[in-house]
């Protein structure tokens, strides 16, 4: 994961001089100069996290998320990590259609209620008139469940540190599918309440675990198995 700054939407192009000191030599290479950012009156550089990232473009194949003060942007991920989000989306289905939530693979930010982080979890479900953040970022207080799959680059923020994130911004539920885990986990987490999730259960993959309310739904964790 690295941490990384672009240039904000709406300021001034990043300006570079060829020749700082006169015409360049007429023998051997044309020296480099560094390209410096030119602030702006009345339109300060980005000095927090939430600005730079408010002032990035859209950038395809990257993750983009604030974790705990720290701008972190990755590569999207495996294929075996999309599918098994894409197994939890189909075993869903059931409850999408009945109640006529939105489900979301990877793909949407969610703005943290309270902090206003943006995440951007593997798998989201939330209503359709789902509180938004801007018209970029569902907020986390409107969302159903979220749904983190482990990686070797984000085990210790999806393992340690995203559960309080979510909890803190009053997403009721948060899945976690742990394949790096011996024999793969999958653990619920529910009730939150001042920045924990009160209720915490584990099953390694092949068991059934149940996801309690707003879900109320019996998940088969065999599916994961197929995808490890």
């Amino acid at each position: 994961m690295v941490a990384t700054s672009r240039k904000p939407h709406g300021r001034t192009p990043v300006q570079s001089t060829a020749h700082a000191h006169g015409p360049a030599p007429e023998d051997g290479p044309t020296p480099t100069h560094r390209p410096t950012l030119q602030p702006v009156p009345e339109q300060p550089l980005p000095s927090t996290p939430r600005e730079l990232f408010d002032a990035l473009p859209h950038l395809p194949g990257l993750r983009t998320e604030i974790i705990n003060g720290r701008l972190i942007v990755s590569p999207v991920g495996t294929p075996e990590h999309g599918r098994a989000a894409m197994r939890l989306f189909r075993l869903l289905i059931p409850i999408i259609d009945e109640r006529g939530w939105e489900a979301f693979a990877g793909n949407v930010d969610v703005c943290i209620d309270g902090t206003r982080d943006p995440l951007e979890p593997d798998f989201v479900l939330a209503p359709l008139n789902c509180t938004r953040w801007g018209g970029r970022e569902l907020l986390s207080s409107g969302l159903k469940l979220v749904a983190e799959v482990v990686s070797p680059g984000s085990a210790y923020d999806d393992r340690e540190l995203k559960p309080d994130i979510y909890a803190g911004g009053g997403v009721p539920v948060m899945l976690l599918v742990d394949p790096l885990a011996e024999s793969g986990t999958v653990t619920v987490f529910s009730e939150p309440k001042e920045g924990r999730y009160r209720v915490i259960s584990t099953v390694t993959f092949g068991r059934e675990i149940y996801i309690p309310d707003p879900i109320d739904f019996t998940l088969d964790t065999s599916v994961f198995k197929e995808v490890v």
